[in-house]
């Protein structure tokens, strides 16, 4: 089976991409609508959180059925379809868009890809489960919903604190008002990432079809400190920190704010401080948003987001957490299994629980996924919700990159008065066009 894939991907690659462009997706209900039937999923991108998401998947084997894997890397190809025993291994993932035996794609490419490829999942009539953040920038993210709501298909986003059991206690005790009226919250990321150094364009690796990884980015000499994992951190390819970790905090520190829009106003500073190397994102930042509700006292909210890449000491002793500050209280949350409850005054809850304990959708967030699917409902971390929170990291490094404060329209979608920040709500696509460049 693996000279098999090898051979076909080389053929692939030699051959290029000539008229698929013209091919035309069923958009038909998903095929595993029967109880009794299993998902069938197919997994595009077979990284190291690619690889972690199959594992969990293929866990739920009364419900999900792994079929096949996509990587433009043959070497990671090859890897992942030895370990998930699938039976197909491609390096386009349009082939499995146009297999109807497919109910859904799970999709854990880079961010640059995470959005072209996903809207085309939806098209295709795929119900899509797309790792955060759900789209390199505003826009694309904003065509996402589009697509899903149009296609009337299931997208999760994998922001899995939405589907963690004692986060949801936590944000039903803010709701349940124990720290009264919550007005800010504070969410941090820190630690201490390694140094990607200076390096010059180099020889693709042998097995990677270069041009299927870049897409529909700009087209840039391959590097290597711009290829596995390491495109984080490229304004081409990722979302900087802020986007890779942040996401999570920033997700549950909206969520527990209970703000169902985007801020209006965004002031950031940052920059390098520390890392001497190639990474164009900031190793250091500090965000405010402010959501002003309907500008009353009272109804006015902030969030502020801290990013240090340098260090390793920690706000309650962890690396990424969220702090909820109430008119009557504090609440601590960390996804590393944290909670702390102070009243006034600092008094200390000794056993924190809420009154109502939360007996809804599954815990488990790639099985509430599944749930959603057989169910024809919503899942924990709707893309609507994933766009509201993705939005967020993307505003961040927008401030930052334009220098200040920004005015942020969350209707519409804009940014009146600051043309640089404005064109960084989109960006700009391979010369000449690409077949994955999103339309809308």
């Amino acid at each position: 089976m693996q000279s098999s894939i090898r051979r076909d991907f080389l053929k692939t690659s030699a051959t290029g991409l000539v008229g698929w462009a013209a091919m035309r997706y069923s958009t038909s209900s998903v095929r595993a609508s029967n109880a009794n039937e299993r998902v069938r999923i197919a997994l595009i991108g077979c990284g190291g959180q690619g690889s972690g998401l199959a594992a969990r998947f293929s866990e739920l084997k009364q419900h999900v059925e792994l079929v096949a894997v996509c990587d433009p890397d043959i070497n990671r190809l090859e890897k992942s379809q030895k370990k998930h025993d699938t039976s197909q291994a491609v390096n386009d993932f349009r082939t499995l868009l146009d297999d109807k035996t497919i109910d859904a794609v799970i999709i854990a490419t880079p961010d640059h890809w995470h959005a072209p490829a996903a809207i085309m999942a939806c098209d295709a009539g795929k119900h899509v489960y797309v790792e955060k953040p759900c789209a390199h920038n505003i826009r694309e993210g904003r065509l996402l919903v589009e697509a899903a709501q149009r296609n009337k298909v299931v997208v999760q986003h994998g922001t899995q604190s939405r589907s963690n059991a004692s986060m949801i206690d936590a944000i039903q005790m803010l709701r349940e008002g124990r720290i009264g009226n919550v007005l800010m919250a504070r969410a941090w990321n820190i630690q201490r990432r390694g140094n990607i150094g200076h390096k010059q364009p180099s020889e693709i690796p042998s097995g990677v079809d270069y041009e299927q990884w870049i897409g529909p980015a700009e087209m840039v000499p391959f590097q290597d400190n711009r290829f596995h994992y390491n495109w984080r951190w490229w304004f081409n390819f990722g979302a900087g920190d802020t986007g890779n970790d942040g996401a999570h905090e920033l997700d549950i520190a909206r969520w527990g704010l209970g703000v169902e829009t985007h801020p209006s106003r965004i002031v950031a500073v940052g920059g390098k401080y520390f890392h001497d190397d190639d990474q164009q994102f900031p190793d250091t930042q500090t965000v405010v948003y402010e959501y002003p509700g309907n500008g009353e006292v009272g109804h006015k909210k902030q969030l502020i987001w801290e990013m240090r890449l340098w260090s390793t000491n920690y706000p309650h002793n962890v690396d990424s957490g969220v702090e909820f500050h109430g008119t009557e209280g504090t609440l601590f949350v960390s996804k590393r299994g944290k909670l702390e409850l102070l009243g006034e005054r600092n008094a200390k809850d000794s056993n924190p629980k809420p009154k109502t304990i939360s007996t809804g959708s599954s815990t488990d967030h790639e099985l509430n996924f599944i749930e959603a699917i057989r169910q024809g409902r919503e899942p924990n971390a709707p893309i609507a919700v994933g766009h509201l929170s993705a939005s967020l990291c993307h505003l961040a490094n927008i401030a930052t990159r334009a220098g200040g404060a920004v005015q942020f329209d969350p209707t519409t979608e804009t940014i009146q008065g600051n043309e640089d920040a404005s064109n960084l709500l989109t960006r700009t696509y391979r010369a000449g066009g690409h077949w994955a460049i999103p339309k809308g």
